[in-house]
């Protein structure tokens, strides 16, 4: 089994159908409903009035469904089966079997906006991914892109139990300022840099972890519900990033 397949294995239907990725992506009290909402409107904030959008690792397409009104959206993800649930969720996309580190079926230049969520953490070869969203990117383009933050505040508290450590498949957990300098050899230009805020709650023994997800998760579900990008890159689980492709 080669290493494609073998992502094809650990990405495959039991990963996108249990409960966080499937009927509860269209529950606005779910946090993947808001976890969407909230990267459409970056896009819709950041990113161009029009033109096409590709997600790499679009699993079942939600988050394309927020986009699909403004946007002509591609989705790409190495999973036949999640591929086949997208173009259910969102008809009007387009939707591809592509390696993240292989997107050669689109020439250069084709994508005004390319939205990596929590995708180069799984990857033997980020680097590989992040020179291909760079020539399949146009000049003036955003890249939307969100990883686990090795600078959170929180890793230290948690140590072996912090939230980016719980995923096997995260075999590339780079600290912010490694794929940063990544970003700019392929002449990527981080615009913003922040965070998502500290949602992986209980952080501390002794508190109730109902008390703590409203006290600790309190500044991501308003950057979330607002749209903002303000939270600094320490004080959250996940660095996201908003670049522009000179």
């Amino acid at each position: 089994m080669d290493e494609y397949q073998e992502m094809q294995v650990k990405f495959g239907e039991d990963y996108f159908s249990s409960a966080a990725y499937s009927h509860v992506s269209f529950d606005r009290f779910s946090q993947y409903w808001w976890s969407n909402r909230f990267y459409a409107t970056l896009v819709l904030k950041h990113g161009p009035a029009s033109g096409r959008v590709l997600e790499i690792g679009c699993g079942l397409g939600h988050l394309l469904g927020w986009l699909v009104d403004q946007y002509d959206v591609f989705g790409a993800d190495i999973n036949p089966w999640a591929l086949g649930e997208a173009s259910k969720n969102v008809p009007r996309g387009r939707f591809l079997l592509l390696s993240a580190e292989d997107l050669s079926a689109f020439p250069e230049n084709t994508f005004q906006v390319v939205i990596a969520k929590h995708v180069v953490e799984h990857l033997e070869d980020p680097v590989a991914a992040i020179a291909e969203i760079s020539r399949i990117l146009a000049p003036g383009g955003l890249l939307l892109l969100a990883t686990p933050n090795m600078d959170s505040l929180t890793r230290a508290v948690k140590k072996e139990k912090w939230i980016g450590y719980q995923d096997p498949t995260h075999i590339s957990l780079w600290s912010p300022g490694k794929w940063l300098d990544k970003f700019q050899l392929f002449r990527l230009h981080p615009r913003k840099v922040f965070s998502d805020g500290f949602w992986d709650a209980p952080y501390i023994s002794w508190l109730p972890t109902g008390f703590q997800k409203i006290l600790f998760g309190a500044p991501g579900g308003l950057q979330a519900v607002f749209g903002w990008s303000i939270i600094p890159l320490r004080m959250g689980e996940s660095m996201i990033v908003l670049a522009e492709k000179s």
